[in-house]
């Protein structure tokens, strides 16, 4: 469950990718360093949605069919896949079916789904879209559209260990990319655009950054930052699988037994801590006092002359409510050297 996670997570050794070898099945390897990406032969299936999972085992595709008017199938079916990470569209995907996927990425996240997209050209001000806008991609003797290349840009996101982030990933069989200056690509990663560009030598990401743009006091700039969101994301799902898995229907509500989810909440965030992922000795986990006085008073309860123990300690039916404190850890991107003589 939680632990076994972690461990995955701390245990794995990158580089390595799934990448379709043939019609024939997967094979497990490093990624390809020349080129045409062994993924993108997934251009050979007819209007496909393609999804990244965090399973090495699977990569479920939907294809529709050749009738369809609307991606609504394709969406109904991944709705279904509890596995699903990362999702991008058709290779030539719409406008219209990129706004079609945006909304349903941000319905699915109101429901506990999070799952997240790879779009073009789509601004879509939220933390579970990304918006790839780079055009122009020269790869293997062949160039690409920023629709086209969405998959590939899914894959390079959701294989990048969560101790790191995608900034400065190197696309080593993209040769060439449209070439912006340094002032309109520092808008543009302001503006939430995920870009590719060439430095020179290599073509590499700008900024692992997701299409989210307006802040919030309790949704700040660091919502922006794909690794961010991708830890807050992980923690969500491992937490509320562990207690669907393990807790839920299996232990009476007692204030004990309220303990023990805490206890397991804890040391998981405390390894996510020794993983790299959260900074060390910031990570805390309790009964949410103020939900739980809440609760009480809602049942007629008075709670004036109640300390808090008893308020945490006091039965509420079938509702257990925690909350959590944790501080993830971003990658080091922006460095400043002054050199003194």
């Amino acid at each position: 469950m939680l632990m076994e996670r972690v461990r995955r997570l701390r245990d794995s050794a990158p580089p390595y990718a799934i990448t379709l070898e043939d019609g024939g099945g997967w094979r497990l390897g490093s990624p390809p360093e020349t080129g045409v990406p062994q993924s993108m032969k997934l251009s050979a299936v007819n209007r496909c949605v393609e999804c990244i999972s965090d399973s090495v085992s699977k990569l479920p595709i939907f294809t529709l069919d050749s009738t369809a008017e609307n991606l609504e199938g394709a969406l109904s079916y991944f709705a279904t896949q509890e596995d699903v990470d990362y999702l991008c569209g058709p290779l030539d995907c719409t406008a219209q079916e990129a706004q079609a996927i945006a909304a349903w990425v941000k319905e699915r996240r109101g429901e506990h789904s999070k799952v997240k997209a790879v779009l073009p050209n789509l601004a879509a001000d939220q933390e579970g879209v990304v918006n790839f806008t780079t055009g122009g991609i020269q790869a293997g003797g062949k160039t690409y559209s920023t629709a086209a290349y969405c998959s590939r840009i899914a894959g390079l996101i959701a294989g990048t260990p969560m101790a790191i982030s995608c900034t400065y990933a190197p696309l080593p069989e993209v040769t060439d990319v449209t070439r912006l200056s340094r002032a309109e690509m520092d808008a543009a990663v302001d503006a939430g655009e995920f870009l590719l560009y060439h430095d020179g030598q290599k073509v590499k990401v700008a900024r692992g950054v997701n299409s989210l743009t307006t802040f919030l006091p309790e949704k700040g700039k660091e919502y922006q930052k794909i690794k961010i969101v991708e830890t807050l994301d992980m923690i969500s799902t491992d937490i509320r699988r562990t207690a669907e898995d393990g807790y839920i229907g299996k232990y009476a509500n007692s204030y004990d037994n309220k303990l023990l989810l805490v206890t397991a909440v804890k040391s998981y965030l405390e390894n996510l801590e020794a993983a790299g992922i959260l900074a060390a000795g910031t990570s805390q986990v309790g009964i949410d006092l103020a939900a739980q006085e809440a609760y009480l008073k809602g049942t007629g309860v008075d709670t004036s002359s109640m300390s808090e123990q008893e308020i945490k300690e006091a039965l509420t039916g079938s509702k257990v409510m925690l909350e959590t404190t944790i501080r993830p850890l971003d990658a080091i991107e922006d460095i400043t050297i002054i050199n003194h003589i």
